[in-house]
């Protein structure tokens, strides 16, 4: 997965927060129905207060879903700009000294092999030591392709060609990982929840005059909010939900299929 150490699974969040808000809608019916009978004109004035959570919640919901498909758009386009990097570099390799070349390309394959494995990797522990080796690979991709460009066998522009490109191979790395690790702090996720039951709450005590409870109002509103978290969660989390980068990976396995 490559993702940052803590992840917030859309699945169990969103279940936990549709019983949540059936149960703060439960809880505000009966704290309004109680209210009513000792006070029957408790429901007035509440308009105000309503108005002004659900608006504060709307916003929230409209700035954290706005920002999920913009950063995953920039992960999307960083697999590319990878693949790119790696092509290049490993084309480039021509440039170098022939015996030189099988032990470096060797290594590119290994190399790729890692990244592949570490951004489809949906263990957190595993991807620190995936990663690590990755690095490793780096280092000695570029200890070896250093040596090789000033021998008098390479040719007169391979120190200018190639490293260039391997260090645009390395940066874009890190890149990656920077990306992938890049979320709305939790505490949004927690106001988010929160304001979400605040809402049910007040939904709830506003429909506390109904003799019956209305459970096509009380489950559309958890429902769509439901759906619309679970959707958020899913594309800010593009490697363990129903949305995924898996598509867009098949460029970084083509390019190792086309490395013989």
């Amino acid at each position: 997965m490559g993702d940052a150490d803590s992840v917030i699974n859309a699945g169990p969040f969103a279940a936990a927060l549709f019983i949540g808000m059936l149960g703060c809608m439960e809880l505000g019916r009966r704290l309004g129905k109680w209210r009513i009978e000792r006070d029957p004109k408790a429901l007035e004035g509440l308009g105000a207060v309503e108005g002004a959570v659900f608006g504060l919640y709307g916003l929230l919901i409209a700035f954290v879903f706005l920002g999920a498909p913009a950063r995953f758009d920039a992960r999307r386009h960083l697999i590319a700009e990878e693949a790119n990097a790696i092509g290049t570099a490993y084309l480039r390799l021509d440039l170098l000294p022939p015996d030189a070349q099988p032990g470096l390309r060797e290594l590119f394959r290994r190399y790729l092999d890692a990244r592949l494995e570490f951004t489809r990797s949906a263990d957190l522990a595993a991807d620190r030591e995936i990663f690590a080796r990755a690095t490793g690979f780096q280092q000695q991709i570029w200890n070896a392709a250093v040596a090789a460009t000033r021998r008098p066998e390479a040719h007169p522009d391979a120190g200018k060609l190639l490293i260039p490109s391997l260090n645009d191979m390395i940066d874009i790395a890190t890149t990656r990982l920077m990306a992938v690790r890049t979320h709305p702090p939790q505490l949004v996720y927690g106001l988010l929840f929160v304001l979400a039951l605040l809402a049910s709450l007040l939904a709830g005590f506003g429909m506390a005059g109904r003799t019956r409870r209305s459970w096509l109002h009380m489950l559309s509103f958890a429902l769509i909010t439901v759906i619309t978290v679970y959707v958020i969660l899913d594309i800010e989390y593009p490697r363990i939900g129903l949305v995924r980068l898996d598509t867009y990976d098949q460029v970084m396995t083509d390019l190792r299929s086309s490395m013989k």
